[in-house]
């Protein structure tokens, strides 16, 4: 049995999962509001934070390797950004029959492992992100604010260029494309293929 984990994990590392965006929101388009449970057992929603003038939103989990090589980095994204007006918001997309690690007792242990700073709510009928069109995890959606309860996508995909190597990536596509909106300059990359594990669909 652990030999068998061993494999999984290597093969999920050796083809990851190319994410191609299934039919939902794009680039430009407004964002979809929800209403989820956080890992403190609020209801959290686009418009629960006041402050925010956009938000990182993450599709990740607890179980995919590649949503635990990011989760530092989303970490850093949090606590680089969220004084500026663009916190993290952490979605759990997966079905947790197919997923049991990712259910929301394991969520609340691994937001209060790693002292998330952010809101980790879950996603129990899927439909956000099916509305979404998240494909993997993780996946990002930065998203500004441009009036009152009217949030738009301004890029999806990849946190940045290398899974496996923070140091080594070359392409930051999530910080460039915050940092252009406080500028308020352009978006260069506005959207990558997202590289993850597929999200567990319940059926």
């Amino acid at each position: 049995m652990q030999t068998l984990k061993v494999l999984l994990f290597v093969s999920i590392l050796l083809f990851p999962f190319n994410g191609e965006r299934l039919d939902g929101l794009g680039v430009g388009d407004k964002a979809a509001d929800f209403n989820l449970k956080n890992v403190d057992g609020r209801i959290v929603s686009l418009e629960t934070n006041e402050a925010a003038k956009g938000y990182i939103l993450v599709f990740t989990c607890n179980t995919c390797p590649y949503a635990n090589m990011y989760e530092d980095r989303i970490i850093e994204l949090h606590n680089k950004y969220a004084d500026q007006g663009f916190p993290v918001l952490a979605i759990q997309p997966n079905d947790t029959n197919k997923s049991p690690g990712d259910s929301y007792e394991n969520m609340q242990a691994r937001a209060k492992e790693k002292s998330y700073a952010f809101p980790y709510v879950i996603d129990e009928t899927q439909e956000t992100t099916k509305t979404y069109g998240a494909t993997n995890t993780p996946h990002v959606y930065v998203l500004n604010k441009v009036s009152k309860n009217n949030f738009r996508i301004e890029y999806i995909g990849a946190i940045d260029n290398n899974s496996r190597n923070a140091d080594a990536a070359s392409k930051h596509y999530v910080e460039e494309a915050v940092e252009n909106l406080i500028s308020g300059a352009d978006i260069p990359t506005k959207s990558t293929k997202a590289i993850g594990c597929q999200i567990k669909w319940g059926d």
